[in-house]
């Protein structure tokens, strides 16, 4: 191993938003996978939704919030702040749009959107963190015969063995928010594949030797209860992967994603290093902060109440208007995209109010 190893956290941090790191200095998300955001319009036009919805409940607010956090390169707020200026109402002329992201800003950003660093505080509006979550830092954690102990990770190689036990916090944290706790299985030092690419590559492959591996959220809570710390009155909707304790997945789940194809995560700065959420673990932090409870959904059951449609257009459309029919068919595709159980609509929705009822904001 080598003498630069780190704890995953602490790697992971510099190869995403280090001076050379994947999400400052490169293309950003959009160049290198999917997400929600970008695969259809039908996700602003939802979002755009809750946003009318969560407007008329605050009573028409002057201004009226959207911060994005981990924006990307603005692109939400691009087509939320044209939705606003294509509908009736003083919407548009009430927005202050925010976008929250460490790489700069993009050229061509429209001067009405807000580039920062740091969320800003006395939000009254809509706080977004779409796919952000899973790219905050976290730490992953062994058991060993000494107990349980932090990963550390060659930041060149992705070479993996035991390092230091975890901190009572931490040690903490896990004890809570995990339902089980193997038998600690030692053995050699953690093997990943050196090559990042590779038509041998398999990531069912990439196991620990040590039973139990998991990573350790939190930080992510503590980075979700900032979030909503910042909000005055209004929503933090947070949108990722995740999974809750009573279905942790065996192994952990962190990946590395570049060109649209999964990669060994090996932290060197080349790839997406990312990892799902413990959703019912951030969602517990940030209601402690809001002082009243959040909502939980799949994001199939958020767009189907802020009235997403997949249903296919009726045949008869073809005949009468067949440029129209081939439209609806492609939007109806994309919705079924954003709603697949199995992919993006597995995603979670986590709705975390301050001062409204979301209640009626997803009714359908």
């Amino acid at each position: 191993m080598n003498s630069t190893a780190l704890r995953w956290r602490d790697a992971m941090d510099r190869a995403l938003y280090g001076p050379e790191g994947f999400f400052v200095a490169g293309a950003g998300p959009a160049g290198h996978f999917r997400t929600s955001a970008h695969a259809s319009p039908a996700f602003a036009a939802a979002v755009f939704r809750l946003v009318t919805r969560l407007d008329a409940a605050l009573g028409l607010p002057t201004p009226f919030d959207i911060v994005d956090v981990g924006a990307g390169r603005g692109e939400l707020l691009r087509a939320l702040a044209t939705l606003a200026d294509e509908a009736a109402g003083s919407l548009s002329s009430r927005l202050r749009l925010t976008a929250v992201e460490l790489a700069p800003r993009p050229a061509g950003l429209p001067p009405a959107i807000a580039w920062t660093t740091d969320t800003p505080t006395g939000i009254t509006g809509l706080l977004l963190a779409t796919e952000w979550l899973d790219n905050v830092p976290v730490d992953v954690a062994v058991p060993t015969e000494t107990g349980w102990r932090y990963v550390l990770v060659d930041p060149s190689t992705g070479e993996e063995t035991p390092g230091p036990p975890l901190t009572e916090e931490d040690q903490t944290w896990l004890t809570r928010w995990h339902t089980t706790h193997p038998t600690p299985t030692p053995g050699p030092v953690i093997k990943r594949f050196a090559s990042a690419e590779g038509p041998e590559f398999d990531a069912n492959l990439l196991i620990t030797e040590y039973g139990g591996r998991v990573e350790v959220g939190r930080g992510r809570d503590l980075a979700w209860a900032g979030a909503v710390g910042c909000l005055r009155r209004g929503v933090a909707l947070g949108v990722d992967y995740g999974h809750l304790r009573r279905a942790r997945p065996v192994g952990g789940t962190l990946a590395g994603y570049r060109g649209g194809r999964q990669v060994p995560p090996v932290p060197d700065g080349s790839c997406d290093i990312t990892a799902h959420v413990a959703i019912d673990s951030a969602a517990s932090a940030g209601a402690r902060v809001a002082r009243c409870a959040y909502t939980l959904v799949s994001q199939r059951e958020a767009l189907l109440a802020l009235g997403a449609d997949g249903g296919r257009p009726p045949l008869s459309l073809a005949g009468t208007d067949p440029a129209g029919y081939v439209r609806a068919l492609a939007a109806a595709s994309a919705v079924a995209e954003l709603t697949d159980p199995a992919g993006l609509g597995g995603h979670w929705w986590l709705l975390q109010p301050v001062g409204v009822a979301v209640d009626a904001l997803m009714a359908r």
